[in-house]
C-alpha cells in the first residue's frame, strides 16, 4: 500500500546580497508561469521587474529569505517588518512552480510567523485572476481579504501590475490580512 509522504521539512535562510540575481530569478520565473497559467502566455518583460525586486529588499525592515527543503532552494519570500507596529507585510512569496501541491508553501508560511511571532497583522496582496494564491492565503493560511483594488477603487500605493487580459483587468488586486494572537 502506497502511504502518501508527509511534505518536507522546510527552513528558511536568509539570502545574501550574492545570492539576489539567483532569488530574482527564481521569483520572476514563479511569478511569470502564474501570468502565463492564466492569459496562456509569459509576459513580456519580467514581472516583477527587476526594480520592483531590488528595491522591496532594500527598503527599510526587509528580509529576504530562501526557502529550503531537502536541502535545495526551492522558493523565497521577502517580508518588511515595522517594528513600531508590528503590522507586517509578505511583500513577494513564491514556490518553484514545479512544486507546487506538496505543502512547501504552507510550511514555508509557518516559519515566517514563527520566525516572526511578534507580528500582531500580515499583511499581503495578490493579482485577482491568481486563484492559486487566493485559495492558499485564505483558506490555507487564514488571511482574509480586505480589500479589492480595480479600476473603480484603485491601490493608492501601486502602479499598474502589467500584465492584463483587458484594460478592465488592469490593477486587480485583492489585499489580504491576518491577524495574529499576539500576546
Amino acid at each position: 500500500m502506497n502511504m502518501p509522504r508527509p511534505p518536507p521539512e522546510v527552513r528558511l535562510e536568509p539570502i545574501s546580497h550574492a545570492d539576489l540575481p539567483l532569488f530574482r530569478s527564481g521569483l520572476q520565473d514563479a511569478f511569470g508561469a502564474g501570468v502565463a497559467e492564466a492569459f496562456g502566455s509569459l509576459p513580456d518583460e519580467p514581472i516583477p521587474s527587476d526594480d520592483d525586486i531590488d528595491e522591496t529588499v532594500s527598503s527599510p525592515g526587509a528580509v529576504a529569505y530562501h526557502m529550503i527543503a531537502g536541502g535545495e532552494r526551492v522558493g523565497g519570500a521577502v517580508v518588511v517588518l515595522d517594528e513600531l507596529t508590528q503590522r507586517n507585510s509578505l511583500a513577494f512569496f513564491f514556490v518553484s512552480p514545479q512544486l507546487h501541491g506538496h505543502g512547501i508553501g504552507y510550511r514555508a508560511w509557518l516559519e515566517i510567523e514563527k520566525i516572526h511571532a511578534g507580528t500582531k497583522v500580515w499583511e499581503t496582496h495578490t493579482p485577482y485572476f491568481d486563484k492559486r494564491n487566493i485559495h492558499f492565503y485564505v483558506n490555507k493560511c487564514g488571511f482574509n481579504v480586505v480589500e479589492f483594488y480595480n479600476r473603480h477603487h484603485p491601490d493608492p500605493h501601486q502602479p499598474s501590475i502589467g500584465a492584463p487580459a483587458s484594460e478592465e483587468d488592469a490593477d486587480c488586486m485583492f489585499r489580504f490580512e491576518k491577524e495574529m494572537d499576539v500576546p
